[in-house]
């Protein structure tokens, strides 16, 4: 009767035979390789979102919203009081390279008006009242940004006429 072979004996099937090494390897590699490029991803995601950071696209497309939404908020306080309301910069500094910066919703101003471009922003706003030569005022409705951080602003105006007609939004220097 032939018995089962005990280890060691010629018999044996043995251990199941290793995978090739450069296999292995190969493995390893690419297994690191995915955990690092997620561990990379998640974190720049985190440090985007905590930072508040945007591209300069998306900067001037809130630029060219809020800035008509000003005007907006400027003419209706005229509507309703009588009159226009000169606004001094905020914040200061102008926001640079895409951060978001604080922009509280009891800023006597900007609430005065209801004006509410949210609880960060990334663009600096101001409303400039001038008298014209004929007497009449001319309102400008700003918003500035540095989306380079090279201290030369991008600026984009929309103008009040007597009537209370918007011009276009006009632009300087977009992109910086």
């Amino acid at each position: 009767m032939s018995s089962s072979p005990e280890p060691g004996e010629p018999g044996e099937p043995g251990p199941a035979r290793p995978r090739n090494t450069a296999v292995r390897t190969g493995i390893a590699v690419t297994v690191f390789a995915a955990v690092a490029a997620t561990g990379l991803f998640i974190s720049r995601l985190s440090a985007m979102k905590g930072s508040g950071a945007v591209p300069p696209e998306q900067v001037a497309t809130e630029a060219r919203v809020q800035v008509l939404a000003l005007c907006d908020a400027v003419q209706g306080f005229r509507d309703e009081h009588g009159d226009y309301v000169s606004i001094a910069p905020y914040p200061v500094p102008v926001p640079q390279r895409g951060e978001a910066v604080p922009f509280p919703n009891d800023h006597e101003d900007f609430r005065r008006i209801g004006f509410d471009p949210g609880p960060a922003v990334h663009l600096q706003y101001e409303v400039r009242v001038e008298e014209s030569p004929v007497g009449e005022p001319e309102v400008s409705c700003i918003a500035r940004a540095d989306t380079d951080g090279d201290g030369l602003n991008a600026v984009y105006r929309v103008r009040l006429d007597a009537n209370g007609m918007t011009s276009p939004v006009e632009v300087e220097r977009e992109g910086e």
